[in-house]
């Protein structure tokens, strides 16, 4: 779809800020429901360099902006400005963290955290219920700790292991309801679990067959394997558990129902969540990948 190119005084306008950026989806989708919702708005990748950031907030803020996605270096800046100046979501005192700033009319600036429950939407959207049972989360860093404080919210019961287990013991610490394992024994806990989630980085544009670390011949029947990775969309764990039979859920919805949240706090509509957007970023990611 054709992006218009009419922009005047009434555009609606909203960005991510990064550090690199220009590697980011978030335009492409975005624009895209713009486009769809029929919104005359616009949605940018901003390069704002470390130290930059809070100038670059309150820039944007005073130039009319709805408000910004944060990636990475910027996601503790983002939660420590809006702690000081606006007012956390409860997703984002969970979570620990704020990837979503939403700049209301009354000068506050407000902090989100959408990724747990973008991933929780991306499992729903696949007929699977989140409520109760138990999930083996793979990784500590900062998506872990959003979508364990989204699991715990729905009453499952989170068990963490993570290759550094001070920082698997940091999250526990953190969010009251984990019990975190060591990273060599994690596979003792599958036969008692309803989902497996990845949050680490271990097959990331690793192709489909790099191997992952952990054998899925003890996993419960029926155990929901997902993983957030999804460059490649079917990674080496993925395969694996396909092999098994087990059902799947990778990453590309999640980067999708994310961002859909994001879209309703800046500009009022809900975005299509459908196989339209999941095609057009499918596409862009096979173009960028065999580039």
């Amino acid at each position: 779809m054709e992006r218009s190119p009419r922009i005047d005084g009434h555009t609606l306008l909203a960005g991510v800020i990064g550090w690199p950026v220009a590697h980011s989806r978030s335009p492409l989708m975005h624009n895209f429901w713009l486009d769809q919702c029929g919104i005359n708005g616009a949605y940018v990748p901003l390069p704002v360099a470390p130290g930059a950031f809070d100038v670059a907030v309150r820039g944007l803020q005073a130039a009319g902006f709805r408000g910004v996605n944060v990636t990475i270096p910027h996601k503790e800046s983002a939660y420590r400005i809006v702690e000081e100046h606006g007012l956390l979501d409860r997703s984002a005192r969970r979570s620990g963290s704020v990837n979503t700033l939403v700049f209301a009319p009354d000068g506050r600036i407000e902090g989100y955290s959408t990724d747990g429950d973008g991933f929780v939407a991306n499992v729903e959207a696949h007929g699977i219920s989140v409520t109760g049972g138990r999930a083996l989360l793979l990784g500590a860093g900062g998506a872990a700790r959003a979508i364990a404080a989204s699991l715990l919210d729905r009453g499952v019961e989170v068990v963490v292991a993570n290759r550094t287990r001070a920082r698997a013991d940091a999250l526990a610490a953190s969010l009251a309801g984990i019990t975190v394992v060591d990273w060599a024994g994690a596979g003792a806990v599958l036969p008692s679990c309803m989902f497996l989630v990845n949050t680490t980085s271990i097959g990331m544009d690793g192709g489909a067959n790099a191997v992952f670390p952990l054998d899925l011949a003890r996993a419960s029947a029926g155990l929901v394997v997902c993983d957030i990775v999804y460059v490649p969309r079917q990674t080496g764990l993925l395969r694996q558990a396909a092999s098994y039979g087990l059902p799947t859920v990778d990453g590309l919805g999640m980067l999708i129902h994310q961002a859909g949240l994001g879209f309703e706090k800046w500009f009022g509509a809900t975005p299509d969540i459908g196989p339209a957007v999941e095609a057009l970023l499918d596409a862009d990611l096979k173009r960028a990948h065999a580039g």
